[in-house]
């Protein structure tokens, strides 16, 4: 490597039109090989994808431990630990249904705050209701108010009606 100001500086690699060089592989790769990068001065990462994705799971093995940790400290600001201590402190189950092994951390979107370990279900249940008491509370008094219910039509009939929807069964049946 040459020196140039105190500092080694690597040789430049030509690639011919629409390849580039990929340091870590040796391998020179159509430009479509490479992840995109607006902040590079070509437009490309420096490293093919492969290599790319290699040296990210290889930093966030050595810097946190693993993924799911990464993702954790990164989105919600704890760690596995503290994940696995609110989960003993919910009895091991979701905070919403009580069914086993929930694997979903919950939070206020407009805070950030940590809420409970939840399911998958009740995850996604929070999420299409936007974290809204009040359409919560709707959907609740939705549910109560048409609940269908089997209604004796004719001897050995039934039919299935709600007490707030629709028209009541018709006795000419």
């Amino acid at each position: 490597m040459k020196e140039q100001q105190g500092r080694e500086v690597r040789p430049v690699r030509r690639a011919p039109e629409g390849h580039r060089h990929c340091p870590a592989c040796g391998e020179t790769k159509l430009l479509d090989d490479f992840p995109r990068n607006r902040s590079a001065r070509s437009g490309y990462g420096r490293y093919c994808k492969p290599c790319h994705n290699a040296k990210g799971k290889e930093t966030r093995e050595r810097l946190y431990g693993g993924t799911r940790e990464y993702h954790l400290r990164r989105r919600y600001g704890v760690g596995q630990k503290e994940f696995d201590e609110l989960l003993a402190e919910q009895g091991g189950v979701c905070a919403i249904c009580g069914s086993a092994d929930p694997q979903h951390l919950d939070h206020d979107h407009r805070t950030g705050w940590v809420r409970g370990i939840l399911c998958f279900n009740c995850n996604g249940g929070l999420g299409q209701f936007r974290d809204s008491p009040e359409r919560l509370a709707r959907a609740i008094t939705y549910l109560r108010g048409t609940t269908w219910q089997r209604v004796l039509i004719h001897p050995g009939v039934f039919q299935m009606c709600s007490p707030t929807r629709g028209r009541p069964p018709s006795q000419r049946s």
